[in-house]
């Protein structure tokens, strides 16, 4: 029998996987306090919900468009300020990055952060015009991909030029067998309606599928399948699993303007 608690486990197999919240949390904060006030917004409301707000970060110049990322956390844990640190990379090409909060689980439900998504998307683009490239790490790869699906009725959807999922978690089904969801209160009905894998992506979507080599088989599987059976529902995709890259590392590359992870998130 599959162990699927064992599956997503993350910390488990990384080494000092305890110390990566606090650095995360200090570059951030050495981040925010390195921009002047003009070119380092934070806590934007999108909606009525305390966690529905957003940090916009802006470069020197008026921005080419906005690169959104939306953190992770198994949607019930973790905070959109511990990623501000993320922002340098497409900033430094002149983009204006984006970084959403949503409400967590067991408060609200996954449907219901994936309409929280949506709106920041409206208000995020409503506030930054040229194009938007929508980003996400683990559960915010999920969110970045429902963005792409058919069935959401997204804001400015024209105006995406690509979605990059970073470690995403694209079929749920396998989350109702595990501890965690307890706060997640899945049955299979609602995983299989909120799992990307198991819709139609919106016409025209580019889609790249990005994971750290060394991650958990369950997320290499992840990966390739969102890429493999959305190319089939004739969507523009790639699929990539970045050499010596885990869990916790393979968003670092954001951070550095010539990774290859930053250039391909931007590529014309």
């Amino acid at each position: 029998m599959m162990d699927w608690d064992d599956a997503y486990q993350n910390g488990k197999y990384i080494p000092g996987a305890d110390s990566y919240h606090d650095m995360w949390e200090v570059r951030s904060k050495i981040f925010r306090e390195s921009l002047p006030e003009s070119r380092c917004r934070t806590s934007i409301s999108y909606g009525v919900h305390p966690r529905e707000v957003f940090d916009l970060f802006l470069p020197e110049a008026p921005p080419k468009g906005v690169v959104i990322f939306i953190h992770g956390g198994y949607w019930k844990s973790l905070d959109h300020s511990l990623w501000s640190h993320l922002a340098a990379g497409p900033m430094a090409h002149g983009w204006a990055v984006a970084m959403p909060g949503y409400p967590l689980c067991p408060e609200l439900g996954i449907a219901d952060i994936t309409q929280s998504i949506a709106q920041a998307v409206g208000e995020i683009g409503a506030q930054v015009d040229g194009g938007i490239i929508i980003c996400g790490h683990s559960a915010g790869g999920h969110l970045t991909t429902r963005m792409a699906c058919d069935d959401i009725a997204l804001p400015y959807a024209a105006r995406v030029r690509r979605y990059v999922s970073i470690s995403g978690l694209h079929d749920l089904r396998p989350l109702t067998q595990t501890g965690m969801n307890e706060a997640l209160g899945l049955d299979l009905k609602s995983a299989a309606a909120e799992s990307p894998a198991l819709k139609t992506p919106r016409a025209g979507v580019e889609l790249l599928a990005w994971v750290g080599e060394d991650e958990r088989p369950e997320f290499l599987r992840q990966n390739s399948l969102i890429a493999n059976i959305w190319r089939g529902a004739f969507a523009q995709t790639g699929c990539v699993e970045a050499k010596g890259e885990h869990h916790f590392s393979v968003i670092d590359a954001l951070s550095k303007p010539e990774s290859p992870l930053t250039m391909a998130l931007l590529a014309d």
